[in-house]
C-alpha cells in the first residue's frame, strides 16, 4: 500500500485519450522564442559536429556534439537541420561562417563548438552561437573545463546556454532525478532509491532494495535526499548525504512519518506524522531537530510543499469530505482552499518560478497530472492514464516529470516528462522499472 500522500485508489477502470492543454507561440523577433499560448513552429537550428582540437578529443565530438542536439530537440521548441542537409561545416573554430550556406538550408540558429583533452585529463568545451539571418553571434562564446569523465555535463551546461539565449529563460539539462527504481513482478515488488541525470544517462543506485523506500527529495543544493523508508517496519523519514552515503532516521519520534521534503533555503523539513489515527504537518528544524505541529484538524494533512519564496504551504487534505488542495503560511494558520474542479486532488508541487502549482487529479476513473494558478485559477489538465502520478518540476518550472503505471496484473510504472503547455509528452530512459522522481536543480 502507497503510504497517505499518494492515492490509494488503484484499481481504476480507465483508457488513455489525447493530451488537453494549450500549445506554445513563436514570438515576433530575431531568434527568440516565446513560451506562450497558441501553436508552436519549433525554431530550425544547425550544430555541425563539433572541432577536435586535438587527437585526444576525437572520440569525443560526436558524443558531445549528440547530448547539445538530444537536449534541445527533447524540449520540443527546437528542430535540428539534419547534418546530411548541410553544405558546409566547421573545420577551424575560428573560420568565418558561411552564413548563406546556412540560410540555405532554412537554419535560424548555428552553434559551432570546439573540444580540447589536455594530457592531465581535463577537457575544454566551448561554443558560439550565430543568428543565421541577422549574420552575427548571440552573446559571447563560452567555453566549460572540467574533468574528461564529466564532457555529459558540459554538453549539457552548452545546450542550457543555447537555450537561455533562445528563449530568455534558463535552461534544465545540467540536473539530476532521484527516483525510485523497482524490479520484481507486482505482488512482490522491491525498491531502492537510485540517481540519474535528467535524460536517464550515468544511473546508479543509492540504497539496497531490502526495505521499501518511497518518495524521494532532493535539498535545495542537491547535496542529500529525503525519503520514507519501511526498514523499522513502518513508514519513517531518512536523510541521505550524497557525497558520504551516510543516512540516518530523520526523526525518532513515536508514530509514522511520510512525505518528507525541504525548505527553500534547506534549513527545515515538512513531513507527515501519523499519530494515534490523526495525520497532520510537521515541520522540524534540521540543525536543532526541533519539531512544530502546524496542522490540528481531525482530517488526513499530508504532501505538504513550500513556495518558493518559504512564506506559504500548499497541501492536501480531505477535512472537505474529499481530497483538495490547500494553501497556508508556513508557519501554520488558517488554510484556504485552491482546488475547486471536479474530482480528488493530491501530491501537490510548487513550481520554482512560483506561478503554478502542479498536482494530481482523479476525475472520471483516470489520472492526471495538471497544473493551476496558486489562487486555483486557470486548470489544466496535460496527462490521462490509467495512473499517473508524482510531479516534480524541472529547475526552470517549464517541464514536468511524472511516473505512468499500466494496468493489469503485469502492470508496472516507468517515468515521463511534459511540459506546462501539454504537448511533448515523451517517456524518460531508465534500466528498468521508475516511479516517484524527484527533480533536483541546475547543479553547481
Amino acid at each position: 500500500m502507497r503510504p497517505l500522500a499518494l492515492f490509494q485508489t488503484l484499481a481504476i477502470a480507465a483508457f488513455a485519450t489525447g493530451l488537453p492543454g494549450i500549445l506554445p507561440a513563436q514570438s515576433t523577433g530575431p531568434l527568440r522564442i516565446e513560451i506562450t499560448e497558441g501553436v508552436i513552429e519549433p525554431m530550425p537550428f544547425a550544430v555541425p559536429a563539433f572541432v577536435a582540437e586535438d587527437s585526444g578529443a576525437r572520440a569525443l565530438v560526436e558524443d558531445i556534439t549528440a547530448v547539445v542536439v538530444a537536449d534541445l530537440v527533447g524540449s520540443g521548441i527546437f528542430r535540428e537541420i539534419p547534418r546530411n542537409a548541410h553544405i558546409s561545416g566547421i573545420s577551424n573554430f575560428d573560420s568565418p561562417v558561411q552564413f548563406s550556406d546556412w540560410k540555405a538550408v532554412n537554419a535560424q540558429a548555428l552553434i559551432t563548438g570546439a573540444v580540447s583533452l589536455k594530457a592531465n585529463g581535463q577537457i575544454a568545451v566551448k561554443f558560439r552561437l550565430f543568428d543565421v539571418f541577422a549574420q552575427a553571434p548571440l552573446g559571447e562564446g563560452l567555453q566549460f573545463a572540467g574533468q574528461r569523465d564529466d564532457w555529459r555535463r558540459m554538453a549539457h551546461k552548452v545546450a542550457d546556454a543555447v537555450y537561455s539565449r533562445l528563449t530568455g529563460e534558463s535552461g534544465y539539462f545540467d540536473s539530476r532525478v532521484v527516483f525510485v527504481s523497482e524490479t520484481g513482478p507486482k505482488d512482490a515488488r522491491r525498491k531502492r532509491l537510485a540517481i540519474m541525470d535528467y535524460d536517464g544517462a550515468n544511473v546508479r543506485n543509492l540504497t539496497d532494495d531490502n526495505a521499501i523506500v518511497l518518495a524521494p527529495r532532493f535539498s535545495p543544493d542537491g547535496q542529500s535526499v529525503l525519503y520514507t523508508s519501511y526498514e523499522t517496519g513502518m513508514p519513517r523519514v531518512f536523510q541521505l548525504d550524497l557525497a558520504t552515503m551516510r543516512r540516518h532516521a530523520f526523526d525518532e519520534q513515536p508514530g509514522m512519518t511520510f512525505a518528507p521534503r525541504y525548505s527553500p533555503d534547506g534549513r527545515t523539513v515538512l513531513m507527515s506524522l501519523s499519530e494515534d489515527g490523526n495525520t497532520d504537518i510537521y515541520s522540524a528544524d534540521l540543525a536543532g531537530g526541533s519539531r512544530v505541529r502546524l496542522t490540528s484538524a481531525p482530517s488526513i494533512e499530508t504532501a505538504p510543499s513550500y513556495a518558493p519564496d518559504g512564506r506559504q504551504i500548499v497541501f492536501e487534505s480531505d477535512r472537505g469530505g474529499s481530497q483538495q488542495l490547500y494553501i497556508m503560511p508556513a508557519g501554520g494558520g488558517e488554510a484556504r482552499r485552491i482546488s475547486f474542479g471536479a474530482g480528488r486532488y493530491g501530491t501537490p508541487v510548487w513550481s520554482p518560478r512560483g506561478d503554478l502549482i502542479a498536482f494530481t487529479k482523479i476525475y472520471n476513473g483516470r489520472f492526471h497530472i495538471g497544473v493551476m494558478r496558486i489562487d486555483g485559477s486557470e486548470e489544466r489538465l496535460l496527462t490521462a492514464s490509467f495512473l499517473d502520478e508524482a510531479p516534480t518540476w524541472s529547475p526552470n518550472g517549464r517541464v514536468l516529470m511524472f511516473f505512468r503505471e499500466t494496468r493489469g496484473v503485469n502492470g508496472a510504472p516507468s517515468l515521463y516528462s511534459v511540459d506546462i503547455t501539454g504537448r511533448n509528452l515523451k517517456r524518460v530512459p531508465t534500466p528498468g522499472y521508475a516511479s516517484d522522481p524527484s527533480w533536483s536543480g541546475l547543479l553547481r
